[in-house]
């Protein structure tokens, strides 16, 4: 029973689309952004701030690392994907779905990027984000599910057939 893990920009929906997907194939949901922030007691801009981003991405990267779970969707936060070798390790036990918006949809999303606990370095741009991140996401993932234009509805669907046979019934069938 495999995981389904949730790679993408910040805006891209993992959060949303991660508990309908979990509800809809009987899954556990975990976002791990709230783990961070349950487990720090403070919220991700807070934390980036007192840790700096490379103590942040330690961080979540533990954080990521830690989760032994079966049959989960994991939403992970935005920034997990700097740590490849932590994503290889989750996908031993699950496959990973990027969620893929454009740059002009992800700043429409964000709005105030800063308030949302984005890990950006010193001097860049939300564009210069997008760029860094698209390639990294897409070397890691398993599927890709384009997101632009979609409802909630609709992108739930069509991650639901993307998965297919990678989440077969009879994984999650008479767990009840």
């Amino acid at each position: 029973m495999k995981n389904v893990i949730l790679v993408g920009m910040p805006g891209s929906g993992k959060s949303t689309l991660g508990i309908l997907l979990a509800k809809k194939i009987h899954y556990g949901y975990i976002d791990s952004d709230s783990v961070i922030v349950a487990g720090a007691g403070k919220l991700l801009p807070d934390l980036i701030a007192e840790l700096g981003n490379e103590g942040f991405l330690a961080l979540e990267a533990r954080v990521n690392a830690s989760l032994d779970v079966r049959s989960c969707v994991i939403s992970t936060g935005g920034s997990a994907i700097y740590r490849g070798d932590v994503i290889e390790k989750m996908k031993k036990n699950g496959v990973v779905v990027y969620l893929k918006i454009s740059y002009e949809e992800m700043a429409k999303r964000l709005g105030d990027y800063k308030r949302r606990g984005v890990v950006l370095q010193e001097g860049f741009t939300l564009r210069d984000l997008y760029e860094e991140r698209a390639p990294l996401y897409e070397r890691h993932a398993d599927y890709i599910l384009p997101l632009d234009g979609e409802t909630v509805e609709e992108s739930t669907d069509k991650l639901v057939e993307l998965l297919g046979d990678a989440i077969r019934a009879e994984d999650y069938a008479g767990i009840l």
